[in-house]
């Protein structure tokens, strides 16, 4: 039976209220936008309008009235200070433009290329509007939107840059603080069990000496064995009592330690698990590893695995070099494999395929070897129905 739970899920139901929240003012934000962008566009094309009207106005020969000219000219032609506009006339020449800034050192050639272009790109942006100045004849005035408007144009879309950076802030702070709330709570819990062992082992040493001492009541070998598991005990406790402080990292032969550890372990798993190891490191391969966290690593991922094998199948270790001073012990089952929908969950906290136990086992491996050893821990490959490879690659330099 699968299970995953997670004893954090307020922290999940604050990222939707916040996701939720960003979303709505964003939204919000942009739709206001949108609209403020559109009224500034209208009120733009209006006030082209009036210029288109002022020009013809201006262009009508019929007009006597020298202070209505010069009300046109001054007041309506001159009021667009912001607003591009170039006027054609109908010869096809440039008569007038507004708003537009013309490079130093032009010819009059180069001027009106240059301003040919403007007219290309107005075209793009808006149709140009037409002014009737009489006897059929029409001239044309393009324009283009404004430089504030521009500005406001890109808006939404820094905002929305704005919105989502708040929201990876956001995120990347609850990960941070769900990421410390965890390894508070594993530091108090190993801190603890190695404390709450620290009463029955003494007591248990305490009888191994007084069992010791009539030798001719009890069996030696029976003593010898509850000697070894009260050792079993402590190597426990000291493995829980590191957790949370800086490990003391010593050189050690790998292969040493792997081969002791796996028969110590061999012996302890089912008698239908075949257990291999293998190795094409230099027999005096050192590594830097604090032995007994490291030890732990191993039992997690082999008893995970003949768990996976329902106690019947095999378990291979095999040890080989790496590029770059690196060096990998490959971990092989035969049980029942990941999917790959699981692929990435099998270290997550709380994580677990078996009805009983926390799922902290693969949690506090990987832990171990990457944050405390400066290695790497993950599944190489694996296949339903067919097995499971965990890689663990540490460097040797």
């Amino acid at each position: 039976m699968l299970k995953s739970f997670d004893i954090y899920s307020q922290n999940n139901i604050l990222k939707i209220i916040v996701a939720l929240n960003l979303l709505l003012v964003g939204t919000g934000s942009l739709l206001y936008t949108d609209r403020l962008i559109t009224k500034l566009e209208d009120r733009e094309e209006q006030y082209v309008q009036l210029y288109t009207k002022a020009i013809a106005y201006a262009s009508d020969t019929s007009h006597t009235n020298m202070s209505d000219m010069t009300f046109v000219t001054s007041e309506i032609l001159q009021a667009n200070k912001t607003i591009p506009a170039i006027y054609v006339d109908p010869n096809g020449h440039i008569s007038y433009k507004l708003n537009i800034d013309l490079p130093a050192d032009l010819t009059d050639d180069q001027q009106q290329q240059f301003l040919r272009q403007k007219i290309v790109e107005m075209k793009k942006k808006h149709d140009p509007l037409v002014v009737d100045i009489g006897n059929g004849e029409r001239g044309l005035v393009y324009y283009s939107n404004s430089s504030l408007l521009r500005q406001l144009t890109y808006f939404p879309y820094a905002l929305l840059a704005i919105l989502t950076a708040l929201g990876v802030l956001a995120y990347l702070a609850f990960s941070s603080s769900r990421r410390a709330e965890q390894n508070r709570v594993w530091v108090g819990l190993a801190k603890e069990t190695a404390h709450q062992l620290g009463t029955p082992m003494s007591s248990l040493m305490a009888w191994v000496e007084y069992m010791r001492s009539d030798p001719a009541q009890y069996d030696e070998s029976i003593t010898d064995e509850i000697e070894k598991d009260v050792q079993r005990l402590e190597t426990i406790t000291a493995r829980f009592s590191s957790i949370g402080s800086i490990p003391t990292l010593k050189e050690e032969n790998l292969n040493e330690v792997v081969r002791q550890f796996t028969d110590y372990l061999s012996k302890r798993i089912s008698t239908k698990v075949k257990m291999s190891v293998s190795s094409q490191l230099p027999p005096t391969q050192m590594v830097k590893i604090n032995k007994l966290l490291f030890e732990w690593v191993i039992e997690n991922i082999c008893k995970n695995a003949v768990d996976a094998m329902k106690g019947t199948g095999e378990l291979r270790l095999n040890m080989v070099p790496l590029p770059h001073q690196e060096v990998a012990i490959d971990i092989t089952d035969t049980g029942k494999g990941i999917s790959k929908a699981n692929m990435q969950k099998v270290f997550s906290p709380g994580f677990s395929t078996k009805k009983r136990g926390w799922g902290l086992g693969l949690t506090l491996a990987k832990r171990i070897v990457e944050e405390y050893h400066n290695g790497r821990l993950y599944v190489k490959s694996s296949e339903v129905g067919k097995g499971t490879t965990f890689r663990i690659v540490l460097n040797s330099e």
